[in-house]
This record gives structure tokens, sequence and C-alpha cells, in this order.
């Protein structure tokens, strides 16, 4: 709890394969999926999802209105725990909608942008109180600065959950207390930013074509 564990790597690597067994989206053919010390497959999947709050890869929103979205985190949520979420969430387009909370939303939120539905459909997440809250590559639509504006609200309003995020941008997970590297579908490393830097190829190769060369080499002056 408290903590954020990444994991990064190509498309097609098995990355939100492991948010959707944590899910039963998927169960595994071989070994074990476990949350919270138990086997997920013990779970009833109303139980496991109870407990667990998910933003797909792909953001989706419901027909109907912003404070219906938000409701479905949290069936009777008040406007003080919207806002507070739309906040976290760096939503504030939103007070500049005419209706603001009550804005229409067309079915599946094609009314709004990209990066606009991103961050509703976190905000949604937000509003459950949950163990686990899981981010499928969902800052990917967010520009660099409300990426880490985001992040950073975030880690306070998670301080007693754990989070898992899936990405492929390596600056959204650089300060993660855990990064899994994965590469075909096999863990090719475990370890901070600057530990991977030095023991993992496959990261290295992922950081060397993200950072720009002045970072790279001042974070591998830094790892020795």
């Amino acid at each position: 709890r408290g903590q954020t564990t990444a994991i990064i790597g190509s498309p097609g690597s098995g990355k939100s394969t492991i948010a959707k067994m944590l899910l039963r989206l998927h169960d595994v053919t071989d070994g074990s999926v476990r949350f919270s010390g138990a086997d997920v497959r013990s779970m009833t999947q109303h139980d496991l999802r109870e407990r667990i709050a998910y933003v797909p890869q792909k953001a989706w929103l419901f027909s109907g209105t912003i404070a219906s979205n938000l409701c479905d985190g949290r069936a009777g949520a008040t406007e003080t725990e919207m806002r507070h979420a739309l906040d976290v969430a760096q939503s504030d387009f939103v007070w500049g909608l005419p209706e603001r909370l009550d804005a229409p939303v067309a079915q599946g939120g094609t009314n709004f942008s990209g990066g606009q539905k991103q961050r509703l459909a976190i905000a949604r997440a937000l509003m459950k109180k949950a163990d686990l809250y899981i981010f499928d590559d969902s800052f990917s639509a967010l520009d660099y600065k409300t990426d880490v504006t985001l992040r950073q609200a975030l880690k306070k309003k998670t301080k007693d959950s754990t989070v898992l995020i899936v990405a492929q941008r390596i600056s959204t997970i650089l300060h993660a207390e855990q990064i899994i590297v994965l590469d075909d579908g096999k863990v090719a490393g475990i370890g901070t930013h600057k530990e991977l830097l030095k023991n993992c190829e496959t990261y290295y190769q992922i950081a060397a074509s993200q950072l720009s060369e002045k970072e790279l080499e001042a974070d591998m002056k830094e790892v020795g």
C-alpha cells in the first residue's frame, strides 16, 4: 500500500493481460495470480472487483451526464466528492462547460477529446475507495505537463492503496517504486528506473528510444 508498480514493454508483450488477469477477465492456465495473499480464482468476481478500480486502455464513458458517470464509481456521491475526483484527475475543463457536472455525455464519450475522456475515466475510478487502482495505459492521450501534475495528485489520493500502472511511455513510470519490464510475455527485469537502466538491456533500449540524449546521459552518469 502506498506504492506504485509499473509494467512497461513493447506492444503485445503482455502488459494489459496481467491487468485483465487480476480482474479475472482472463484466468491463468498455469501458476496463479494472487491478490492480498489469495488466489483470485478463489474469490468471486463481485468481491474482487469491489476492491479494484480499473481504467482500461481505451477510455469509455456511458451516455448520460458527467455526474452520472462519476456516480458509476460511487453511487450517491456528493458534489464535493465529485469535485475532488475531478480536481485530482486534472479535469478543470468541466467547470468551463455551461452545464458543468450536468453536461451531457454521448455513448462512449465521443463528444469529448481523447485526453478529456481519459481524465474523466480516471476521475470515475477515483470515486471508488479501492485497495488497488489499475491504470492500463490511461495517460497516453495526456500532454507531458498534465501527465506529471496528475500523477503527483494521484500519489496523495492513493496513499493508502496500491497502484499498478501499465504504460508504454517511460516518462509516466520513471518514479514508480517498482518497474516490471516485459518482453514477449516474459519478465525481462524488475527494479527502479536507474537500476533497470544499468541491469536490463530491454529497458535501456526503451529508454534510449524515448528519452533525449541529454536525459539518458544524465541518468546513466548517476547509475555509474
